[in-house]
């Protein structure tokens, strides 16, 4: 039976469980939220390369059979990482077929049907790594385990990365990514935000996204209920 593509979204992204993201699916139209899933990664490339997905229709959604099947696969094939299942009815044979683990709190405890898994680690109160010379484009600096401390400008097309947060004392550009193992109460301080895409154990905001007022202010991004946020320091 055929079914009507919906006028607004087809999916959304919720925040992380666990070291998960829950893709919420609003139509039984796969090809509808995957085309509006190509625009999502589109805009962001490589950012939600690997990421584990918990798939979890929309009430009255039913996503099971040949459109499960045809939904993994394409995420697979946009190098996302579907891992379990949540809230289908009867969650049958077919989701262990596709490699899904069968319930959402196997994939959240890191039970045995789907394998150990760790809980997101915390930022450690080592030392800060300290970075003095401009970050160039196409440049990736990581702070493993502890804070990254930037006094140089972050250009367009650079990286970086924290398991703790992020400190710029001068102006961002680029990609800043704090709290990368999980760690929610990570934050980003900058002189002059003028960053493509700032984001916090998962939860991300693109440069279109930031208020006008913002745009080369200095300003801090933390968490709050969950929801990335922006406030001008």
């Amino acid at each position: 039976m055929a079914v009507n593509a919906p006028a607004g979204a087809a999916f959304d992204l919720k925040g992380r469980m666990a070291p998960f993201t829950v893709l919420q699916v609003r139509t039984a139209d796969v090809d509808a939220v995957l085309a509006q899933l190509d625009a999502r990664l589109a805009q962001v490339p490589d950012f939600f390369a690997g990421m584990p997905l918990v798939v979890a229709p929309a009430e009255a959604v039913s996503l099971e059979g040949a459109s499960l099947d045809a939904l993994v696969t394409g995420l697979r094939e946009r190098s996302l990482l579907p891992v379990a299942a949540s809230g289908l009815p009867a969650e049958t044979a077919a989701v262990a077929g596709l490699g899904l683990i069968r319930n959402l709190e196997a994939a959240r405890s890191g039970s045995a049907e789907g394998g150990r898994r760790e809980a997101p680690a915390k930022a450690a109160a080592g030392a800060a790594r300290l970075v003095t010379q401009p970050v160039r484009s196409g440049q990736q600096v990581y702070a493993r385990g502890g804070d990254l401390v930037v006094t140089a400008p972050v250009s367009a097309g650079a990286e970086l990365m924290a398991d703790g947060h992020i400190h710029v004392y001068d102006t961002l550009r680029g990609r800043a990514l704090a709290g990368v193992q999980g760690d929610e109460n990570a934050r980003i301080f900058c002189r002059s935000l003028k960053a493509e895409l700032i984001a916090i154990a998962g939860q991300y905001r693109l440069s279109d996204q930031i208020d006008a007022e913002l745009r080369g202010a200095a300003a801090m991004a933390s968490l709050r209920d969950g929801e990335l946020e922006l406030n001008a320091l």
